[in-house]
């Protein structure tokens, strides 16, 4: 197993890490029923399923 030769400092530790963070979600508003969802993601809505605006499936 490989070990460092030298200790790494945290100001050089952390310049690595700067672009490892979380990310907050963009929401999109359903056109037709004004419900909020992940773009590019189908949402429920009163037991139908909607996919850019409109009915993909309705629940049995």
């Amino acid at each position: 197993m490989a070990h460092p030769k030298h200790k790494i400092s945290k100001s050089r530790r952390d310049k690595r890490r700067t672009h490892d963070k979380a990310v907050v979600p963009t929401i999109a508003t359903c056109p037709t029923t004004g419900e909020a969802h992940l773009f590019h993601r189908a949402h429920w809505y009163e037991g139908k399923l909607y996919y850019k605006g409109k009915v993909v499936m309705e629940k049995a």
